[in-house]
């Protein structure tokens, strides 16, 4: 029997890890800086970006940068996105919309946002839309119940909303903004990761500490990979060899990598708290967040 935390309850863990993995996020940024080739220049005006909306008091749950890199929309509690200048720093004009999101996608073509939200007040289980052009917020898109997480295939064409209450996929052409016909899962998404080939999905069972891979031609899920306890963070490498999951234990050794070749957990890294990871843009190495204040762990990654 699958057991439902209280919304309040998840509401509370989501911004808290949401809010960490911002500040992992531009803290990655820095430590890429040291310890590799020079980042392109608008990641470290997002890292500068991530400081300003800190020092402002601002309570960052997420942040997506356009494609071209200028611009970071920030998304705040009280149901705001902000959008900043990377160039200059300034923020814009807060655009209204979303109900309790603390997700947010951007499409490849920098035309749209896309926002689930899993509120109680009326705007849940639906993804909103903001037309990034205008400053606007679009549609509202009906998906399934209580939606926490999305991903866009590398292509641009079809984004995956993960449905924690009602057990499934919507997969969302982005083309028209129409949603398609659920993808049943049989278990509770928290996060979801897509292969840089586009074919297939991983998807995050908390509640059963395992990750499932999804054929997205076909909606199939494959057989479940075992990990650690509570997982709630996956990333996959960009030649797609290798996925990284943080669970929830505060052990030593909370982040399992999987061969994503034969879909095989290899022996859990000895991480301490490990509680985000992001990896670096050209590969080579993944840095993970640990403990509480800013300290990173690099992982050498093939």
């Amino acid at each position: 029997m699958t057991v439902k935390r209280s919304y309040v309850a998840r509401r509370i863990t989501l911004l808290a890890v949401a809010a960490m993995a911002a500040v992992a996020a531009a803290t990655v940024l820095s430590a890429t800086a040291q310890n590799q080739a020079p980042p392109p220049r608008h990641q470290l005006r997002v890292e500068r970006t991530a400081r300003q909306v800190s020092a402002a008091g601002a309570s960052a749950t997420a942040i997506a940068i356009t494609p071209n890199g200028r611009t970071a929309y920030v998304v705040t509690v009280g149901d705001t996105v902000t959008p900043v200048n990377l160039a200059t720093r300034k923020p814009g004009r807060p655009i209204k919309v979303g109900d309790s999101a603390s997700v947010i996608a951007i499409a490849p073509n920098g035309r749209t946002a896309y926002q689930p939200n899993h509120g109680v007040s009326g705007g849940g289980d639906t993804v909103s839309t903001i037309r990034l052009a205008v400053g606007q917020p679009g549609g509202r898109i009906k998906v399934g119940a209580d939606p926490d997480t999305m991903a866009i295939t590398p292509n641009g064409r079809t984004a995956y909303v993960g449905n924690y209450l009602g057990n499934s996929l919507t997969p969302i052409t982005l083309a028209t903004n129409k949603p398609g016909s659920p993808i049943k899962l049989g278990f509770q998404p928290l996060a979801i990761a897509i292969t840089p080939n586009g074919r297939t999905a991983y998807v995050v069972n908390n509640v059963g500490n395992t990750v499932t891979p999804i054929t997205l031609a076909t909606g199939k899920p494959g057989h479940p990979i075992k990990v650690g306890r509570s997982p709630n963070k996956i990333v996959i490498t960009p030649n797609g060899k290798t996925a990284y999951v943080i669970d929830s234990r505060e052990a030593s050794d909370n982040v399992t990598p999987i061969n994503l070749v034969t879909n095989k957990p290899e022996p859990r890294l000895k991480v301490s708290k490990a509680n985000a990871i992001a990896i670096a843009p050209k590969g080579g190495t993944a840095w993970v967040h640990s403990g509480s204040g800013t300290k990173l762990v690099p992982i050498r990654i093939g």
